[in-house]
């Protein structure tokens, strides 16, 4: 397996396209929005030349993983002689049953296509295609070159062989494989997503401000980032969008979004990505923290 392709080049498709052309592999990174490949491709210089800056890799390594890219606005032109393609588009079900349908039109016959999805049913994605035993779930944790985790999820269908190749092949990247059944919010969201909407609650309930939230989390229980801040990091809609999936596959209550949540993501406040979520990002804040520190010299 040599050849790659990764569909969507946001935050988590950027990262899978650097780990796997820094790790020597051919990758061809796709998405229909030129703007949006141009960015992504921003976005991995900035991290290798962090790297280099880190003294964890070399110049010649940044330029080998650079010249190991290339991108692609077509998926059929993208996806050509592909040992394997992973799909990191939007966590919408609409959206990956559509690309995995066109996948299975255009792929080689034994590629093995993989999703991202951190929630989505890998039996139900696999499902559309004409090959469901070849399909499976690859979820990255963020920020993929650094984050080790990979879980690995079977659907129904998905094969012994592919599940083996797919774990081996994570183990080359450097990662840590692990296996998990398709179920909604597998392991890892299953157990952190409802962690994050219970601390949504608990602001939304006046036990607590924001602030008070995530030191007691990272003070009391050694979290590295509090809840909310968490959550502003992953997005607000995306959290929201993994509730849903969980609270409409197990139908249990327990996994109900918080209605603060629900209101914030109909507002327009997803967190980082817009500027304002749980904490304000914004460049006027930005520009008021600097001043501030220049003040305090």
């Amino acid at each position: 397996m040599k050849n790659i392709a990764v569909i969507g080049a946001g935050t988590m498709g950027n990262g899978i396209a650097h780990t796997f052309a820094q790790s020597g592999f051919k990758v061809k990174l796709i998405d229909i929005n030129a703007l949006a490949l141009e960015t992504g491709l921003q976005t991995i210089v900035r991290n290798l030349d962090r790297m280099v800056a880190k003294e964890k890799i070399t110049e010649t390594d940044k330029k080998k993983t650079l010249d190991n890219i290339s991108t692609y606005t077509s998926i059929a032109d993208g996806v050509i002689k592909t040992d394997l393609v992973i799909e990191a588009a939007t966590e919408n079900l609409d959206l990956k049953l559509k690309v995995f349908k066109q996948l299975s039109e255009v792929c080689e016959e034994n590629c093995i296509l993989a999703t991202n999805t951190s929630s989505i049913s890998i039996t139900q994605i696999a499902a559309v295609t004409e090959k469901p035993d070849h399909v499976i779930g690859m979820h990255f944790m963020n920020p993929v070159p650094i984050m080790p985790l990979v879980e690995i999820i079977r659907g129904y269908n998905t094969s012994d062989t592919v599940t083996k190749t797919i774990m081996d092949l994570s183990i080359k990247l450097d990662k840590q494989p692990v296996e998990v059944n398709d179920y909604p919010g597998f392991v890892a969201n299953r157990i952190l997503i409802p962690m994050l909407n219970e601390s949504i609650e608990t602001l939304y309930n006046g036990v607590a401000g924001v602030e008070e939230i995530d030191t007691v989390m990272k003070l009391g229980m050694a979290h590295p980032m509090g809840p909310l801040q968490l959550a502003d990091f992953i997005g607000l809609d995306v959290c929201l969008s993994i509730l849903n999936v969980m609270y409409n596959g197990f139908k249990n209550p327990k996994y109900a979004p918080c209605p603060l949540l629900v209101n914030m993501v109909n507002a327009g406040k997803l967190g980082v990505k817009s500027g304002e979520g749980f904490y304000d990002y914004s460049e006027h804040k930005k520009a008021e923290k600097v001043s501030k520190q220049f003040a305090d010299l």
